[in-house]
């Protein structure tokens, strides 16, 4: 349904950095660097950084998050071990989360300008 999402960052440099080894273990990778905005994704840019220098944090209340999907459970775990090493901030540990209609095994973490971010895992079987 969505095709991509862009989020705003203080520091494009930084950022980017920061989501090359996040997405990495999602399958997601580094496709467009350009002067103010850098584009992560599988096949095209699904997921973009575009630089706003002047931008203050993302407040931890507005309810919004992104969630992106990862092919296993493991990746949903390396994502979240990838983020805390890169600097962000724990929002919700990796493990098995009860949905509307499914179990999932699901990660959240705050990046480096407070943006939460979900890794998602559905296994065939529930958890």
């Amino acid at each position: 349904m969505i095709d991509h999402v862009s989020i705003q960052v203080r520091d494009l440099h930084a950022s980017a950095a920061f989501y090359e080894a996040v997405l990495v273990p999602l399958g997601l990778n580094r496709f467009v660097d350009r002067e103010a905005t850098v584009g992560f994704g599988r096949k095209y840019p699904e997921f973009w950084l575009n630089s706003r220098p002047d931008a203050p944090p993302e407040p931890q209340n507005t309810g919004t998050h992104i969630c992106l999907r990862a092919p296993d459970a493991d990746a949903v775990t390396a994502f979240h071990a990838a983020a805390l090493a890169g600097g962000g901030q724990c929002d919700g540990p990796p493990g098995p989360r009860k949905a509307e209609v499914t179990t999932y095994i699901g990660a959240f973490i705050r990046d480096l300008d407070g943006h939460k971010i979900e890794a998602v895992f559905f296994p065939k079987k529930a958890v």
